[in-house]
């Protein structure tokens, strides 16, 4: 019997495959639980649609990250961080102070988590820092510590 996984099934497939099953398993497990569902014609018509959705929307937001890459690129932030005289930081700046210094630059709204600071930064100057956007896109922010008192 053929079936739609509705949700991910281990040894069996991920949610959307057409599998093929015994009859008394979809019948007695797969679909009481929700898990499939029969693959008749309408169920077929609809997993196609929801398919071609979910490739237009995947689109969208590759294109929306590619945006937002090119932005960031030609993006230099400034951080003001109190610091001594030999350039050394009293505290750090963290991928949080970077986002938010993004986000009063151009209004960009950026998950600190997407932002990969190996570790805070501790001194004056100038740095690239990677930012994750979307699987396969990102791109390096310039971000500038400066010396001053951090609002």
């Amino acid at each position: 019997m053929k079936v739609i996984l509705t949700q991910n099934v281990k040894k069996l497939g991920n949610k959307g495959d057409l599998v093929d099953v015994s009859e008394g398993y979809a019948r007695n497990y797969l679909v009481p639980r929700g898990l499939a569902v029969e693959a008749t014609d309408s169920n077929l018509r609809s997993l196609s649609h929801e398919k071609a959705v979910a490739k237009q929307k995947e689109a969208r937001e590759r294109e929306q990250a590619r945006e937002r890459a090119a932005k960031l690129e030609a993006l230099t932030v400034k951080i003001a961080a109190k610091s001594g005289e030999s350039g050394r930081l009293f505290g750090s700046v963290t991928a949080g102070d970077i986002a938010d210094a993004v986000k009063a630059a151009c209004g960009l709204e950026l998950d600190r988590r997407r932002i990969e600071l190996k570790e805070p930064i501790k001194a004056l100057g100038a740095y690239q820092v990677p930012v994750q956007l979307y699987p396969g896109i990102s791109a390096r922010l310039t971000v500038q510590v400066v010396h001053g008192d951090r609002a």
